[in-house]
């Protein structure tokens, strides 16, 4: 199949789901290839494999276009500087960059709510897919794409010139304000930190829109769409749905040193870790202790807090029950069993009954309303 009739059946297929309801949005989908921008290849996890390893793949491959047009998410750089054409063979990494899922870089564009003649800016240029679906839509001279990583924001930049795109492209940190500053209707992140920088508050009016995933070092993500509502203040809900995205670098875990298992206070666990695999029930954790790192999944995993050195790992006695061996000043495991309790009391309800509410002075997020259980996150 050609690139265009590729481009198309996707188009279909996001239709049929419900992830592409709006015709505008539609027009851009049928008509940037997704291919020019990731023209290097990319890479792959190779099921089965830990640590993961990622499998380069090139244009000349077998079913390389057929790849770039499923609604899959593709990988193009590990560690910060390796891509797929520099590769010979799989190889072992953290993915840096890559290119989102069309279903979900759609779906956060219809959700911004932008329409003709808004001026928007984008936290995360990428590979330069999103941008140029938002320059089909509004025109490239309402798009502005800020972007970290140098190398990156280049590639991006040469592949939507060769398209006759041509947004306001900025190199640096998305989170500073004087890389920002600018005036825009609504501000959208490719990128999930771990609070909200006030310096996107300032980007946008009273009653302009921030959509942006909230994300931590569990790996817990939600998606949230706020409204400024003054100087250094918004609140908004969490969308429905499940939305990841890789952290943004400034926000990412600072280096620890290696991960030693000390002696602690054991006790049997109330909350089974578990737990932890389903998507709301490690949200609500990741509230609870913001600052720890979880490693490994499933019944044996280790929560380690990277700003005191505080560990929760988990065992199993002689009659098949959990146990759980707490040390440092935080007892990380009873503060997820406390939230998991106050979450399991307000209903359960599902992601998208959280909310938000930023002040100058804190930002948290809560369940219900803003009178129902709440945590801070670590601004």
């Amino acid at each position: 199949m050609t690139s265009q009739a590729l481009r198309d059946a996707l188009a279909d297929r996001l239709k049929a789901s419900g992830d592409l309801d709006e015709p505008e949005w539609e027009r851009a989908a049928r008509s940037v290839p997704r291919e020019a921008f990731v023209s290097g290849g990319f890479l792959r996890p190779l099921p089965g494999t830990a640590p993961t390893l990622y499998e380069p793949i090139r244009p000349a491959d077998d079913g390389w276009l057929e790849g770039v047009y499923s609604d899959d998410t593709l990988i193009t750089q590990l560690d910060g500087h390796l891509r797929a054409v520099n590769l010979a063979a799989p190889r072992h990494g953290d993915p840096t960059s890559s290119s989102t899922l069309p279903s979900l870089v759609l779906r956060m564009w219809q959700q911004l709510g932008v329409t003709s003649g808004q001026r928007v800016l984008e936290i995360g240029t990428g590979t330069g897919y999103s941008t140029a679906l938002a320059c089909a839509r509004l025109g490239s001279e309402n798009v502005t794409s800020v972007e970290y990583d140098p190398e990156n924001a280049e590639q991006a930049a040469a592949a939507l010139k060769g398209l006759g795109y041509s947004p306001d492209l900025r190199v640096g940190d998305g989170l500073d304000a004087a890389v920002v500053d600018g005036d825009y209707d609504a501000l959208i992140a490719t990128c999930s930190v771990r609070y909200i920088p006030y310096a996107w508050l300032d980007q946008v009016p009273v009653g302009g829109t921030v959509l942006a995933t909230i994300g931590g070092w569990m790996g817990a993500y939600g998606l949230v769409k706020l409204t400024v509502t003054g100087r250094g203040q918004a609140t908004g809900q969490f969308l429905p749905g499940t939305t990841s995205f890789m952290i943004a670098r400034p926000h990412s875990r600072p280096p620890r040193p290696p991960l030693v298992m000390l002696p602690g206070q054991t006790k049997l666990a109330e909350a089974q870790p578990a737990w932890m695999d389903d998507w709301t029930m490690r949200w609500v954790a990741q509230l609870a202790a913001p600052s720890a790192e979880r490693l490994g999944g499933g019944d044996y995993q280790v929560l380690s807090d990277v700003s005191t050195g505080s560990q929760a790992w988990f065992s199993t006695d002689e009659d098949g029950r959990r146990l759980v061996t707490q040390r440092g000043p935080i007892a990380l495991w009873d503060r997820v069993e406390d939230a998991l309790g106050v979450w399991k009391r307000a209903g359960s309800r599902p992601q998208s009954a959280f909310g938000m509410t930023i002040t100058p002075d804190a930002q948290w997020v809560w369940i219900g309303d803003e009178e129902g259980p709440t945590w801070r996150l670590p601004v």
